[in-house]
């Protein structure tokens, strides 16, 4: 397939296209294009670098004639300075009609400058939500004439918690198109985009390759919060016949003494890796935790610890680390022994799913989705996360208040444990260690 086939592109842009070394367009442009030329409102769910900025761009510039009149006719959203500058320098790349006045805005000391560039004219306003919101109201931003809404990485935009000033821009735009672009489609995103967008099309494009690597054999629980998180922790490690030896990952000190404090309520059942506290328990090396009756150590995520992990049951990521490689290396198996291979559970809520993608991207594989427990209690979200979101509402351009909440499922969709029969049976395994 050429640009030239059923997406009714200009012919400035096709050449531009050809001139940047596009050749064909990539599958979310063949699922995509020929939809948002007719009109329709979009979420694209696809990884990093299968194209969907070249998508919405390619949208963009096809909306104007020759001479544009410098009112915002598009207002894309995008969560931060960096990619602000990289969706300028896309659009200068394809764009050949240089009457065209695009105009970046993001948080930057002062509003003066930005308020100049929106007074001199603006055809095209690529910003982040916080500071887009703050120029509206200061009267800077039009969105009278504004004719596609593109909000992309919009997964970044809820974990940032920038849902509200994303929601009120686009409640405050008449009638228009709109474009939601992200890596992974959940609860949030979905909470934050249904009360203006009507009836879209979802398109998913998946793009995962071959695997690289034999990787240990690993289980995904998708939880709503913390507390969630907690609970299911407790949950297994109340099965002493299963879980007799784990190594817990989280990213923080303080969400280790929260598990270690959780853990050691009713027994010592837990210790930290090179504790700072000398009142918890604390082990120097793994060979140590190994040879010990303590059946949980507690390690903060490190990229730089080379730690020894053969011959321990379960590896369970309470949090996934900042750097991929670092869960990944963790992951890669060279054992010939499958009945005793280490079984690896990752605890993920909605706004770490983006990670998960990466991952998965990353190690060419899916990671199997475990099916909660029936008897796990299930955390409601605390009100003050709900007024939190009110306050990045009322806050001025930089706030970053997390804000969303999960909905409780009923009881009769509740689940139990439904393991595969193969990862069931090498949990059973696990009672001989």
């Amino acid at each position: 397939m050429t640009w030239s086939d059923k997406f009714k592109l200009k012919k400035g842009l096709i050449q531009s296209l050809n001139e940047a070394g596009f050749a064909a367009p990539k599958e979310i442009q063949q699922k995509t294009l020929a939809r948002i030329n007719g009109g329709q409102d979009i979420i694209a769910v696809g990884p990093e670098g299968c194209g969907k900025t070249t998508t919405y761009v390619l949208a963009t510039l096809n909306k104007f004639n020759y001479m544009p009149d410098g009112v915002p006719k598009v207002l894309i959203l995008v969560p931060d300075k960096e990619k602000v500058e990289a969706v300028t320098a896309k659009i200068d790349q394809l764009n050949k009609n240089k009457t065209l006045s695009v105009v970046p805005l993001f948080a930057t000391p002062g509003y003066e400058a930005q308020m100049d560039a929106m007074a001199d004219g603006a055809d095209i306003v690529v910003a982040t939500p916080d500071r887009a919101r703050a120029i509206y109201l200061k009267l800077g931003l039009d969105l009278n004439k504004i004719e596609l809404l593109v909000i992309d990485d919009a997964d970044l935009i809820v974990k940032q918690g920038l849902q509200l000033p994303v929601t009120e821009l686009a409640d405050s735009i008449s009638r228009c198109q709109h474009l939601v672009f992200t890596e992974v489609l959940h609860e949030r995103l979905n909470k934050m985009t249904a009360p203006f967008m009507k009836q879209p099309a979802v398109i998913e494009v998946e793009e995962i390759g071959q695997p690289q690597f034999n990787t240990l054999p690993q289980i995904l629980y998708l939880l709503p919060n913390f507390g969630t998180k907690v609970n299911l922790l407790n949950l297994f490690m109340q099965d002493e016949d299963v879980f007799t030896k784990v190594v817990l990952f989280v990213n923080t000190r303080p969400t280790a003494e929260k598990i270690y404090k959780s853990l050691n309520g009713r027994s010592s059942i837990a210790a930290l890796l090179n504790s700072w506290h000398f009142e918890m328990d604390s082990f120097t090396s793994l060979e140590e935790f190994k040879n010990s009756a303590t059946r949980m150590l507690i390690v903060v995520n490190d990229g730089e610890q080379q730690l020894d992990l053969t011959d321990i049951p379960f590896l369970i990521h309470f949090e996934l680390p900042i750097e991929k490689e670092t869960y990944i290396q963790r992951m890669i198996s060279d054992s010939q022994d499958v009945e005793n291979e280490t079984i690896a559970i990752t605890f993920a809520t909605d706004i770490e799913l983006t990670t998960v993608k990466k991952i998965e991207q990353a190690t060419g594989q899916k990671i199997a989705l475990g099916e909660l427990p029936g008897d796990l209690i299930i955390e409601k979200e605390r009100k003050a996360a709900a007024s939190s979101e009110e306050k990045v509402a009322r806050a001025t351009a930089d706030d970053d208040t997390r804000g969303g909440a999960f909905h409780e499922k009923k009881a009769s969709n509740a689940k139990t444990y439904n393991y595969r029969a193969g990862l069931k049976a090498k949990m059973n395994k696990k009672k001989k260690h």
